[in-house]
């Protein structure tokens, strides 16, 4: 390859077969990485939307039931927490459908409904994480064994020439090199959205906890009040 001819272009054109494959696995990981990074931004926004409504709609002075109704009757379209809290709702009334009475009990299969609502709620939303850590943690070291590869083969080229200069050793390097780049640029992206969607769905799950707290909390001061008083308002 002419030396004066260093475009990226060109670098992967006269790269090994091994370095081009590892270079096409990589752009295929970082349009992969690029997809996953837009639909969680997307389903992320969605999430704190809904999530926001339907919390406005709770302490706006709405019955339960009414909030049950509608929770049920759109299940398909709303939030996580709107579900969490119509498996609650669910949980109590099955409970006092079979004439138990008992407010501990009433209460701890509200609250068990809701963890395990919470659990299945929360691994929907982490979806696609593992992924992006896998690819910020991965692709740097696969960059880095096509540049070592590179290397290897260019370095073995090299062995039957009597004088060796920069200008022979340059394009095969640079050609190695660019695996590297390859990796590093799916990695950066993956890592940088990683970090801000761990921190984004931290606060979804404190958000959706305190809320299981607070429901629980309305539950207990209902029922201690009496029997029907947690089917008419909070």
């Amino acid at each position: 390859m002419n030396s004066q001819d260093m475009s990226i272009l060109t670098l992967v054109l006269h790269a090994s077969w091994v370095v081009q494959l590892v270079m096409l696995m990589l752009l295929g990981v970082s349009i992969a990485s690029w997809a996953a990074i837009f639909r969680k931004l997307f389903a992320l926004k969605q999430v704190k939307s809904l999530n926001d409504d339907f919390e406005h709609e709770f302490w706006s002075g709405t019955s339960l039931n009414d909030l049950y109704a509608s929770a049920a009757q759109n299940a398909k379209h709303c939030g996580p927490m709107e579900r969490i809290f119509a498996s609650g709702m669910r949980e109590h009334q099955k409970l006092r459908e079979r004439r138990i009475s008992d407010p501990g009990t009433l209460l701890d299969g509200a609250r068990r409904a809701m963890r395990a609502s919470f659990q299945r709620e929360m691994d929907v939303i982490e979806s696609s994480l593992s992924f992006l850590a896998s690819v910020g943690s991965v692709s740097p070291y696969v960059g880095l064994f096509g540049t070592v590869w590179g290397i290897m083969h260019a370095f073995t080229g090299f062995a039957g020439m009597e004088q060796v200069t920069l200008a022979t050793v340059a394009p095969g390097i640079a050609e190695a090199l660019v695996a590297t780049a390859l990796g590093l640029f799916s990695a950066i992206p993956a890592v940088i959205a990683y970090n801000r969607f761990a921190r984004d769905i931290d606060r979804v799950a404190i958000h959706q906890e305190t809320f299981i707290e607070e429901f629980s909390n309305i539950l207990q001061r209902n029922l201690g009040a009496q029997p029907g008083a947690s089917a008419s308002g909070h």
